[in-house]
């Protein structure tokens, strides 16, 4: 395939990604309010791992090559079971800004194990975009908290979030070397659901009385954040470095934003806005590419005069 439209269907993966785990911030608001963080999480997973493996099932995907399970498995364990599950009791516990805030070291943590694990590059112009885009992410949290809304326990539990998720997605870089995106995403949501299969019982007596609308966010978060989202992820993974991919989710404070405004009516200030405006800004920077220098243009060579003989 040629290399510009790899690039470009790379892109347009890790577009639909960004915007779907923008909206599952919305839904997880909504959702969260009937169903506590450990059913969350297993209702989440399970409704995607159903329509993967419809999925899975139509396209005839067999299992991954034994060369890929160890990253499933980690990838798994910790970013699509344990990563699920702290992040929706951290934000139990702090207040929606102060959770983006810690969450957000998740991306400069993939960067720094990238390079250290897997051989990451580190340009300047991914580090120049990751500080930018920092900024913006600390603008948004301050602009979003609340006094004295964080609690220490909101703050670890966070920040074991952002270990999680930056450990998950270096895990799971080497996995799509051999398994397909569809493997990898399919089989890491088998695995967290099975996690979370402790929570079994919270789920059933908790869906028995929650409103229809924070069982279907549920849904909706199993489905879309995850099944299809998690899949676009990995493809657009698979076609490049972890740090630039981390630096792409830099993008998700702004749309959060922007959807809160237009799905919850939470109109944001001028701060709010400056902030996310930086948070895009950063990741334009991130994933645009120096300019090849142009090929010098050499003079010709001087031919020599021509001399006529004398008569």
């Amino acid at each position: 395939m040629n290399p510009r439209r790899t690039e470009l269907l790379a892109a347009a993966a890790a577009t639909v990604t960004v915007v779907l785990w923008a909206s599952a911030f919305v839904s997880i608001r909504s959702a969260g309010a009937a169903y506590s963080p450990g059913a969350l999480a297993l209702g989440r997973l399970l409704s995607g791992a159903l329509a993967l493996g419809v999925i899975c099932l139509i396209r005839r995907e067999g299992l991954p090559p034994r060369s890929a399970w160890r990253g499933i498995a980690i990838s798994g364990v910790l970013w699509f079971g344990f990563y699920m599950v702290v992040l929706n009791w951290g934000e139990q516990q702090v207040d929606a800004g102060t959770a983006a805030l810690v969450v957000n070291i998740g991306p400069l943590l993939i960067a720094l194990l990238g390079a250290r694990l897997l051989g990451d590059a580190m340009p300047p112009r991914l580090l120049a975009g990751m500080a930018v885009s920092f900024a913006g992410a600390v603008t948004v949290g301050l602009s979003m908290s609340d006094d004295g809304g964080a609690s220490v326990l909101g703050v670890v539990l966070c920040l074991l979030a952002a270990i999680a998720y930056a450990a998950g997605v270096v895990a799971q870089k080497p996995a799509l070397a051999s398994g397909t995106p569809l493997q990898v995403t399919a089989f890491g949501c088998f695995v967290g659901a099975v996690v979370c299969l402790p929570f079994a019982g919270q789920l059933v007596s908790e869906a028995a009385e929650a409103p229809a609308s924070a069982t279907l966010n549920m849904v909706y978060l199993g489905v879309f954040p995850t099944a299809l989202a998690f899949t676009t992820w990995a493809y657009a993974l698979a076609r490049t470095t972890a740090s630039r991919m981390g630096a792409t989710t830099y993008a998700v404070p702004a749309l959060v934003v922007l959807m809160s405004w237009l799905a919850l009516g939470e109109v944001p200030g001028l701060l709010t806005l400056a902030g996310g405006a930086l948070c895009l800004a950063g990741v334009a920077v991130s994933r645009s590419r120096r300019a090849r220098a142009a090929a010098p243009v050499t003079a010709p060579e001087p031919q020599p005069e021509k001399t006529s003989d004398p008569a």
